[in-house]
């Protein structure tokens, strides 16, 4: 049973070269990117002969034993956290995929999604290729391997030059890490430097943990090579615009986080908390979040107003991934696990509830009977800090069809009615794009319908949507 009514997280990739205990500092990395994959791990280590593959499912702490990380040894690793964007929960879809090719071994970790994939498989599968699994991501392994270009660049170049969508990609021979984005930049990467060797990680979280000094973004559309010659890069892929996750800083990447230029993701957060309090005041007595993704902005929204701000909804932080629900119906079971009011400091208030987004609509109607009825709040204002989401994602996030966003077919005040608050408001898209640098280098299809790149399903789907 799922507690939220969330966008899901897509994956996260780690990688490190030039460091004895590559796999330890990839496991910690993987452990700070926890957030952005829970359904299973994996990590490929090499000693510059042999690519060593220990991956499963769950979370990276109960895969990765002591025992298990000294089956990785080597100086060069990467890793990956799964949320199942493409391909179904199991362990041949977790990442990374070892193949033995012609030229040798080669490890891949993808963070993303190709719009194109279903295409490549059957052109592929035509023609002889033999698929281990669902995932989009080994697509790009057979490209490689059928490429009949020269050496492994080339081939990295002529293979990622079919495909189209999101990708940040780690690729591990037994000797070198290369690290490619896609040409609009669809999803953070970041390089970092470490004692005297390199990181890549998706988050610079990931660099805070094992003590690694962020460098730069690897750039939209760059291949970046590291071995024992040290850091080269290329420029093989180019898209006329960038289009960054804009969602990346509304819910997905962690706050300690800097991404897209290294702009730190918690004041990005606070910047959008405080927008959203200029944009649609309201008189009330306390300004709660919704935990933990809504705290930032209730904290910018608090400032900005000068309304006080605090907890009133309590996270539990230790559910675990089943639970056994008891057989006399409790109301709002599955909110109530994760969330609980406290009514002493709601009752009887007027509470502005700030929130990052509202998917279905249904957790949103939970929790505000819950402040009402569990809390005794005298008002619910409902705050949103991003837009209405009124469109599925096609580059690496997990989201509802159309009809299934609330947003997409309910007018704010329909919504409003139906989550049974006082009022509802949302962040006009003039003031989300007003609190990032170069907006006009943003993707926020979601909340625009303005996609860069579509599949020719998609491109049909829009047709007879707009």
């Amino acid at each position: 049973m799922e507690f939220t009514d969330k966008f899901h997280d897509e994956c996260g990739v780690v990688g490190v070269f030039g460091q004895s205990e590559a796999a330890n500092l990839t496991y910690l990395g993987l452990h700070a990117l926890q957030h952005r994959g829970q359904e299973g791990a994996g990590i490929c280590s090499s000693d510059g002969r042999v690519l060593y593959i220990e991956k499963s499912m769950g979370l990276v702490a109960d895969i990765f034993s002591e025992k298990r990380l000294k089956r990785l040894p080597g100086s060069l690793a990467i890793g990956h956290n799964r949320y199942s964007t493409a391909g179904s929960s199991v362990l041949k879809n977790v990442q990374p995929i070892v193949v033995n090719y012609s030229l040798g071994s080669l490890a891949i970790a993808h963070n993303g999604n190709l719009v194109n994939a279903l295409e490549l498989r059957k052109e592929l599968e035509s023609k002889g290729a033999i698929f281990q699994s669902t995932s989009d991501s080994e697509v790009i392994i057979h490209l490689i391997a059928s490429s009949t270009a020269g050496g492994l660049y080339e081939r990295i170049t002529d293979a990622l030059g079919k495909i189209c969508g999101a990708f940040s990609l780690l690729i591990m021979t037994e000797n070198e890490l290369i690290a490619i984005r896609d040409p609009y930049g669809f999803r953070p990467l970041s390089i970092g430097k470490h004692d005297g060797g390199y990181a890549v990680a998706s988050e610079t979280c990931a660099f805070d943990l094992i003590g690694a000094e962020y460098m730069r973004d690897i750039e939209p559309g760059e291949m970046v090579i590291i071995n024992d010659k040290g850091i080269r890069s290329m420029k093989p892929l180019y898209a006329k615009k960038h289009a960054f996750c804009i969602f990346e800083f509304i819910y997905f990447s962690k706050p300690d986080s800097c991404i897209f230029g290294n702009q730190n993701v918690n004041h990005i957060r606070k910047e959008l908390g405080r927008q959203l309090a200029r944009e649609n005041p309201i008189e009330a007595d306390l300004v709660i979040p919704v935990p933990d993704s809504g705290v930032p902005a209730a904290l910018g929204y608090a400032e900005q107003s000068g309304i006080p701000f605090d907890f009133g909804l309590i996270r539990n932080h230790y559910i675990g991934r089943t639970f056994i629900e008891p057989k006399q119906a409790i109301r709002h079971f599955g909110v109530k696990l994760k969330l609980n009011p406290v009514r002493k400091l709601l009752e009887g208030k007027r509470i502005i509830v700030i929130d990052d987004s509202i998917v279905r609509g249904t957790t949103s109607k939970k929790i505000v009977k819950m402040l009402k009825e569990g809390g005794g709040a005298k008002e619910v204002h409902l705050r949103i800090s991003s837009p209405p989401t009124i469109g599925p994602c096609f580059y690496g996030i997990d989201t509802p069809t159309r009809k299934e966003l609330i947003a997409s077919t309910h007018t704010p005040e329909e919504i409003k009615k139906y989550i049974t608050a006082e009022s509802l408001s949302y962040l006009s898209m003039d003031g989300l794009l007003k609190v990032v640098a170069n907006p006009e280098q943003y993707c926020s299809a979601c909340f625009d319908n303005k996609y860069p790149l579509l599949s020719l399903q998609d491109k049909e789907e829009q047709i007879e949507l707009f």
